[in-house]
């Protein structure tokens, strides 16, 4: 065993990639939080069209980082594009900042700000989100004990700042006067630029490898003509116009973006098949993977219900006044991120203990959407026979949230780290890429599904389901994700069968 392989402590640069985190997931989740009200209180959108355009942002989110993974990887490195996506995001939130300014006085320059600050959020997301995470792992040695806790330790950097977020800019935007909306914005971008601050002063003194060698600077083998300012600045201005623009088209002119998405699905899974150097037990791999990413859409579009139709019932629907304070709908977002922090050791413990009947992987994502469909169950009786115009406890939403991140818990981390091993080695990225694009066509759909949200006596339906009212909303969420989960449980040895997990 290696000096550093028996050391107990972390690299400080583990604390250098948790700060930087923490404060970009602060300016993520805190706007996301305000983001549906903004649109409907100041902008004046309908909730159909504030739940479409929701979707569509929080998928080309999930998008833009196959681009920005891929031009780091080549390009610039991860430090440059860490640096360089926050601050298009920053510049993104004071835009919007702009926009939440000048909402009353000049409406159209205000919804062109509004697609741009969006759009530059999208952008400046692509380059930081897949170059964080990569480093993680690198600060350590090969096969040391130290970095599954390392990761561990991540994620709670995203969770402090996932709960942060929403509560900070909640208060000081989302305090019933839509005016006040821009000071949540102003507060992100504020986060972002703190964010970039520790990128900037700390990463290169102490973001090192074993060998005390920097990391994420230039690939080896990149020209220099790509790292020249002028050529930086340009590319992320086209970046940034084309996220403008994909954002606007799909919410304005065409939805195209779901057609996109299965598309490239389809697409990759044929090229991947045909590939006659990959033997049966790899194929079987890929197939598996590729179910596993068509279930986890059911739980992601129900799950993001968050920042969009959960988020109008928190605002009408939920008792929210305790007397000597109201608390803000856009607070609620924080619960699931304060949950997380609170029982993922809960969780790791559980799994440990179970030892050698721990569940397999399949089966634990059936367990997630379960406890999806059962955290919509207990909403749904939240809401039945309860009369027009009566809001209810806030103990329907927060067990809600619970519920559903114990899901979270079961699903999320355990199926990222199965397409990692599923995926063959050849293959490794571009199948990376189908778990994100399974996520943004989750979100798509959660924006989708977020407009059937039933609101004074209008009928919604889908897929010819009648939604009258709350209580049918909800059953809608049990029934999709309840039937997901059966199915997955009646799959799953047929799947660890073809996990092949023995044989290469």
């Amino acid at each position: 065993m290696t000096e550093t392989t028996a050391q107990k402590g972390h690299p400080k640069g583990l604390w250098v990639l948790f700060g930087t985190e923490m404060w970009e997931r602060f300016n993520y989740y805190g706007m996301r939080a305000v983001l549906v009200l903004f649109m409907t209180k100041a902008l004046l959108f309908d909730k159909v069209f504030a739940s479409n355009l929701y979707g569509s942002y929080t998928s080309l989110v999930y998008l833009t980082p196959l681009i920005g993974g891929y031009i780091a990887d080549r390009y610039w490195g991860n430090q440059r594009s860490i640096i360089a996506g926050g601050l298009v995001m920053a510049i993104g939130e004071f835009i919007l900042f702009f926009c939440g300014s000048t909402y009353a006085s000049s409406p159209d320059l205000s919804t062109l700000l509004f697609f741009s600050g969006l759009g530059l959020m999208i952008a400046g997301n692509g380059f930081f989100k897949p170059n964080i995470s990569s480093l993680v792992g690198q600060l350590y040695p090969k096969n040391d004990r130290r970095i599954d806790p390392a990761y561990t330790i991540f994620y709670m950097g995203i969770n402090v700042g996932g709960a942060l977020g929403p509560f900070v800019c909640g208060l000081v935007g989302d305090t019933g006067d839509p005016a006040d909306f821009k000071w949540a914005f102003l507060a992100g971008g504020i986060a972002m630029l703190l964010s970039v601050v520790v990128q900037l002063v700390f990463h290169k003194k102490y973001v090192v490898d074993p060998d005390n060698k920097v990391l994420g600077l230039t690939p080896e083998g990149s020209s220099a003509v790509w790292i020249k300012p002028i050529a930086i600045i340009l590319g992320l201005a086209a970046f940034s116009s084309l996220a403008i623009g994909m954002l606007y088209i799909d919410a304005k002119v065409v939805s195209y973006l779901t057609y996109l998405l299965a598309g490239a699905a389809i697409f990759i899974f044929a090229m991947v098949m045909g590939d006659k150097t990959l033997n049966k037990f790899e194929k079987e791999r890929v197939i598996v993977l590729f179910a596993v990413v068509f279930f986890v859409i059911f739980f992601w579009s129900a799950f993001e219900q968050a920042g969009a139709s959960l988020t109008f019932f928190a605002e009408e629907q939920t008792q929210r006044d305790l007397g000597f304070f109201v608390v803000p709908a856009s607070w609620f977002q924080s619960l699931n991120s304060a949950f997380v922090v609170s029982f993922a050791p809960v969780f790791a413990w559980l799994w440990l203990k179970l030892g050698k009947k721990d569940p397999s992987a399949p089966t634990k994502m059936a367990i997630g959407l379960m406890l999806l469909a059962i955290g919509y169950l207990w909403i749904a009786f939240g809401v039945k026979n309860v009369g027009t115009g009566i809001k209810v406890s806030m103990i329907w939403l927060t067990g809600m949230y619970m519920l559903h991140t114990w899901g979270e818990l079961c699903l999320s981390p355990i199926g990222l780290s199965l397409a990692n091993k599923l995926a063959p080695f050849k293959y490794a990225s571009l199948l990376m890429a189908v778990w994100f694009l399974g996520n943004a066509f989750a979100n798509k759909l959660a924006g989708v599904l977020s407009a059937l949200y039933p609101e004074n006596g209008k009928t919604t339906q889908f897929l010819g389901y009648q939604m009258t009212n709350l209580y049918d909303f909800f059953m809608l969420f049990v029934a999709m994700a309840g039937v997901a989960s059966l199915i997955l449980f009646l799959l799953t040895k047929k799947l660890q069968k073809m996990m092949h997990t023995n044989q290469e």
